[in-house]
């Protein structure tokens, strides 16, 4: 639409309602502001076109409208031609229709809609009538004798997994599998493990994982959600036997445990079963955190699990006789591509022992030995990759991509990679449990131009959409919701029908498929990539100014010497705080680094607060851990307004501890005190493990369960180390601009949540 069209629509508008023609264009540019803008606060508290153009007739909804304008031009996006054909369309239903609700129907004309569906779709691809089982099988048949698995030194071929497979296949269905029923699987990640995942596949069940040394609540939480009333298990894991008891003592029903040695001994025949399993049979069950506190149960069918392999093999190049390295614990839903993907091309998966992966130095020297060519790593274990390889460089030979997901991507981290890797790959990986894992790949073959590393363009047979709350499609380059469509879409949460009406849905534009709401905020870029924008739960307003507290972090991390970023959100409601953390060795001192950001962002936007560290504290599973900043930030806050009532440590025993934890934990060293609890710092098994290996195993995992404190631990070690070696001293740790910053190993990738 024109200039001299829009000048004449207002005109229109302003006789209809019977205002002057500014006040009417005003309402109109209010209504495309907020949808442009991806801010639909702006015009909180109206309803109809009616009521909008009341607001912007006063004064203070006068300046409003003004100001939300204004932020139309930072849209950078978004072509003026689209502004103005949104502002023509605005202006039309403002007269046409001023008792309707303004917020429905969106602003995009009927061809506009189409043709972003269009562009919303990744490449078609025609998926094979077979299951993923299936094509191993033909596999099995094509090179029975090649390796198809390793783990540590022990390997099968393609036909010894295939039989170990079918065995466990038939045990089942000999005690009564029916098709989708749930079958849990608590097995280290082995051989075992892998053949255990194929037969449920084959056997027609859902697989269902359960981490060894998962608490036995949540276990048996899982169990109970999924109706799950059989186990596969090695021999030992005794947290799965106390989540069975508890089951039973609840009268929830007996849940079938079977042994995987003694179902693999088990005089069995080891031919290929031949069970039908159709394409949108439920395939398996990831839980994952949810934001009441307890977990989902997303389900997926066959043919999206099927569907996100081939585009893993398609996207990440993978050839025949790869190896690819299984990293992944087996609660991250990534884990299963990386177990199963090599083994349609021919291929070797490699699975990389936990020991290994909490050692950075011996799982590059791992890659090496072992001629990986395909790994995928969080990016915060990627840092920890490539500072290893800075300080002990080596080369990676047979590497030929490498991939990153489960966080947001750094422009810098992307620099270093292409720094020590120029001719390597590097993927960048989007997506949700709930749609099969992946929607988006971002092959990169050099640093990004854009500030944000994009997401790269859906997947094969898979709708990425941008929209608004009632699940309207914004317009082009305009921010709005992450939606997801197509094969990939799961069935939603197992048993849980309130959860799953909140985010899944029938596609508005294309009924026959499902769309999941992931709850992330992006925007669609010329380049027909997508850029993710942050959490709608890191949304958080802060003197009245709406923030997102991604933008802040990709700030940070522009900052000359800053590694890595995270900001959280402290104090109450009414009085929030930001609190910004860092790392990076040549990183300015917080001072500086809070002038560089004044440089960059709105006062209200600069941390009020900000801290380096040597190493931000992770989880298990290498994302950050915001739970442990969050709760850093508050008790040093507390510790500012004096109300801190701390026991600093007393001996030399309990000092050494205390700068084990502070090491291993990523806390401040004189933030630990002689009372206070592991557990509060964000320790966990994982960690505990960690402790008693930098203690030379003088103490067990068992027993510093029993010993939570400062205290408790140096008590427990006085008494074991009477007349033997002191212990280990810590990593080495200086003072560096008036604060300490602790030198060490930093916390490992090591994927376990």
């Amino acid at each position: 639409m024109g200039a001299l069209d829009i000048v004449a629509a207002a005109a229109r508008a302003a006789a209809a309602y019977g205002v002057d023609q500014e006040t009417a264009m005003l309402a109109a540019q209010l209504k495309v502001a907020s949808v442009v803008t991806g801010v639909p606060d702006l015009y909180a508290g109206e309803e109809t076109w009616r009521d909008l153009v009341a607001r912007v007739a006063e004064h203070e909804g006068r300046a409003e409208a003004i100001a939300a304008w204004q932020g139309v031009a930072a849209q950078q996006y978004v072509t003026p031609d689209t502004v103005a054909g949104c502002l023509g369309t605005a202006l039309r239903r403002l007269t046409e229709t001023p008792h309707e609700p303004h917020d429905r129907g969106g602003l995009l004309e009927p061809e506009a809609i189409e043709a972003l569906v269009a562009d919303s779709a990744g490449p078609r691809r025609p998926l094979p009538d077979r299951r993923l089982h299936e094509l191993f099988e033909y596999g099995v048949r094509c090179h029975p004798d090649a390796v198809a698995a390793a783990a540590g030194n022990r390997s099968w071929t393609y036909r010894k997994l295939n039989g170990c497979a079918n065995k466990i296949a038939r045990s089942l269905r000999l005690r009564g599998l029916n098709p989708e029923d749930v079958v849990a699987v608590a097995a280290e990640r082995s051989l075992e493990w892998l053949a255990a995942v194929l037969a449920v596949f084959k056997a027609g069940g859902s697989y269902l994982p359960l981490e060894p040394h998962f608490p036995a609540a949540r276990m048996a939480a899982a169990m109970k959600r999924s109706e799950c009333r059989r186990a596969l298990a090695q021999r030992g894991m005794a947290n799965l036997e106390e989540a069975l008891a508890d089951l039973g003592t609840a009268d929830l029903g007996a849940v079938d445990l079977l042994q995987l040695d003694e179902l693999l001994a088990a005089d069995v025949a080891e031919d290929d079963l031949g069970l039908a399993v159709a394409a949108d049979q439920l395939a398996y069950i990831y839980f994952t955190s949810g934001s009441t506190g307890e977990p989902k149960g997303a389900m997926c069918e066959h043919a999206g699990f099927l569907n996100h392999v081939l585009a893993k093999i398609e996207d990440l190049g993978v050839r025949a006789g790869d190896i690819i390295a299984q990293t992944a614990p087996q609660s991250f839903d990534i884990s299963l591509w990386q177990l199963v993907c090599a083994l349609l091309v021919g291929g070797r998966t490699h699975i990389v022992e936990q020991e290994v992966i909490l050692d950075a130095d011996r799982f590059l020297g791992t890659l090496a030995e072992a001629s990986v060519q395909v790994v995928q790593l969080v990016p915060s274990y990627l840092d920890v990759v490539l500072s290893t390889l800075e300080e002990r460089p080596r080369e990676l030979r047979a590497l030929r991509c490498a991939a990153v997901t489960g966080e947001a991507l750094k422009t810098e981290l992307a620099r270093r990679w292409f720094a020590a890797f120029p001719d390597v790959p590097l993927v960048n990986c989007y997506g949700t449990t709930e749609v099969c894992d992946d929607s988006n790949h971002g092959v990169m073959h050099a640093v990004p131009a854009h500030h944000r590393v994009p997401l790269g363009p859906p997947l094969r047979n898979i709708r990425v959409y941008i929209m608004d709350e009632r699940l309207q499609l914004v317009p082009r380059g305009a921010p709005g919701e992450i939606v997801v469509a197509g094969v990939c879409v799961g069935r939603g949460y197992v048993n849980d029908e309130a959860r799953t009406r909140a985010v899944f849905a029938r596609d508005p534009y294309r009924p026959a498929d499902r769309i999941y709401r992931s709850g992330d905020f992006g925007r669609r870029l010329p380049t027909g990539e997508f850029e993710y924008l942050g959490r709608r739960d890191s949304l958080v307003k802060v003197s009245g100014f709406r923030i997102e507290t991604g933008e802040i972090e990709n700030r940070l991390i522009q900052v000359p010497g800053v590694r890595a970023a995270a900001v959280v959100v402290v104090g109450s409601s009414a009085a929030p705080q930001l609190v910004g953390y860092y790392t990076g060795a040549s990183a300015p001192a917080p001072g500086e680094v809070g002038k560089a950001l004044d440089g960059m962002l709105p006062h209200y936007m600069v941390p009020q607060r900000m801290y380096r560290l040597a190493a931000l504290p992770l989880f298990g599973n290498g994302k950050i851990d915001k739970k442990a900043l969050t709760a850093l930030a508050a008790a040093e806050a507390e510790r500012i307004a004096g109300t801190d009532l701390f026991e600093a440590p007393e001996t030399d025993t309990e000092r050494r501890i205390a700068a084990l934890w502070s090491e291993l934990l990523k806390v401040p060293v004189e933030r630990i005190g002689r009372r206070t609890v592991f557990a509060e710092l964000g320790g966990t098994s994982l960690s505990a493990i960690r402790l008693s290996i930098a203690l030379g195993r003088q103490v067990t995992v068992g027993e510093l369960a029993h010993t939570p404190t400062i205290a408790d631990v140096a008590a427990l070690v006085d008494g074991k180390t009477a007349g033997r070696t002191s212990l280990p001293p810590p990593a080495g740790h200086r003072e560096l601009n008036g604060h300490r910053e602790l030198k060490g190993r930093r916390n490992s990738g090591s994927h376990d949540p």
